[in-house]
């Protein structure tokens, strides 16, 4: 469940949409009213859809999965790279390449190329390269590092996208519909909230909003990666105790059948002791 109320919301300014004539007409469920030629966004719709995109994003992220966030606008660029990182999710914050996703396979080979670029600069052999080659080699890998540094440790594709203003992303949201990948996405009133799986309605053009609704749903990523750690844990000392268990009855059962074998050695000797008389 969310924790912000309605009044944190305001303070952020996310009740603020779009001009009335730049509206589109899927958002209509999502406005509350009209004011001074500007849509209101209706705060109670926001906080009901937060909380259903916070609970799933966490289930996700629980399961062992990966969330990449997108956000290239200038506003939430700092904003969801900075908690990207702390979580380490893939994040994408610079321009979106086009087949990022629907393309995987050739994103990954100029990942391996900048991973072999890191190598490379790390070992000795690089220093006796010229002068001219070591600006090129730099001059490529902070180019890669930029546009693909965000997804560097990412092997397979994410499980669900969180995209800050689904119209800006438009290629990032068309790509992953076509993989059948959940978008979770911040929908303003100029935005079409139809094709999004968990649309958030609220102010993507403010950093104080953008900052309010991404800070609220990567809590709910750190909520589920501890209760992942957590889920972890008790499995460890499930399989811990269940192994001393196996052990146990091991054990008894060993000593059972010794204690059968002395008892049968036992019989077999008076036996013999009282034929012999």
């Amino acid at each position: 469940m969310a924790k912000i109320d309605q009044k944190q919301l305001l303070d952020a300014g996310v009740h603020f949409g779009h001009l009335t004539r730049k509206w589109d007409p899927h958002m209509a469920p999502f406005i509350f009213m009209e004011k001074n030629g500007i849509h209101i966004i209706d705060l109670n719709k926001t906080l009901k859809c937060l909380d259903q995109a916070c609970y799933a994003i966490g289930n996700i992220v629980r399961s062992g999965r990966k969330i990449m966030f997108v956000a290239t606008k200038k506003q939430a660029k700092t904003i969801v790279a900075e908690e990207a990182q702390r979580l380490n999710m893939p994040y994408v914050t610079e321009r979106w390449l086009g087949g990022m996703l629907t393309n995987f396979s050739t994103i990954r080979k100029s990942l391996k190329k900048m991973s072999s670029i890191d190598k490379l600069m790390k070992d000795e052999s690089y220093l006796n390269l010229a002068k001219r080659e070591r600006l090129m080699i730099t001059r490529e890998k902070t180019k890669l590092e930029k546009v693909l540094g965000g997804i560097a440790e990412l092997t397979r594709l994410p499980a669900a996208l969180f995209v800050v203003d689904v119209k800006k992303e438009h290629i990032a949201v068309k790509e992953a519909i076509k993989l059948n990948v959940p978008v979770f996405g911040i929908v303003d009133t100029n935005s079409d909230p139809s094709n999004i799986d968990f649309p958030i309605p609220a102010n993507d053009d403010a950093f104080k909003s953008i900052s309010l609704i991404v800070k609220e749903v990567t809590s709910a990523v750190e909520e589920g990666l501890m209760e992942r750690k957590k889920d972890k844990e008790e499995a460890k000392m499930q399989e811990e105790a269940d192994a001393k268990k196996r052990e146990d009855e091991k054990a008894e059962k060993e000593k059972i059948e010794n204690e059968k074998g002395e008892k049968e050695k036992f019989e077999k000797v008076t036996e013999k002791e009282e034929a012999s008389n």
